[in-house]
């Protein structure tokens, strides 16, 4: 069966059951080719975003499985541990990153960015007192976090709290 090359609705719907099969490259290029014809569909530009998110999903689980192959052969390499925690929170398996990042944390305990990334998960989950306690001593570690912490949006659900505002402003002081 051959497309109608000028035909909008054939290309999504082809996009749309190409999306269901879980062949999600070829889905958005078909989405692509309705969009050429159609480009401000709304339809099409949501089964577009779809596709493009599972996608995303699907390659940081492969990710996931290379680094816990990695890690099979290399279980001390922090770098790694970290990395897979990372992908972990992309993918919002906040407890599994956690313990990525504790594991990153038993090789190398001074690595601020592994509590800083534990703080901002711990934000998200509004445990605030985890949160703090992970920022604080990624601060005490880097006073880098200080700033990224000013402005990172994992902490928005705790901005409000007297001990968060009281952290980030401790270097506004004379």
């Amino acid at each position: 069966m051959k497309i109608k090359p000028d035909d909008h609705e054939a290309w999504n719907n082809r996009g749309i059951a190409l999306g269901n099969l879980g062949r999600y490259e070829e889905a958005i290029a078909s989405f692509d080719e309705a969009l050429k014809i159609k480009p401000d569909d709304p339809e099409t530009l949501h089964y577009r975003e779809l596709a493009l998110a599972y996608l995303m999903k699907s390659e940081l689980e492969k990710q996931i499985n290379t680094y816990d192959q990695l890690l099979n052969s290399n279980p001390n390499d922090h770098e790694k541990w970290g990395t897979k925690a990372y992908f972990l929170y992309l993918l919002g398996r906040y407890e599994e990153a956690i313990l990525s990042y504790n594991k990153s944390l038993e090789i190398l305990p001074n690595n601020a960015n592994s509590y800083f990334n534990k703080a901002c998960i711990y934000s998200l989950q509004e445990n605030i007192d985890l949160a703090i306690e992970n920022l604080k001593q990624a601060i005490n570690l880097d006073c880098k976090y200080l700033e990224e912490a000013k402005t990172d949006t994992d902490f928005d659900k705790i901005r409000h709290d007297s001990r968060f505002i009281n952290l980030i402003h401790q270097s506004d002081s004379p």
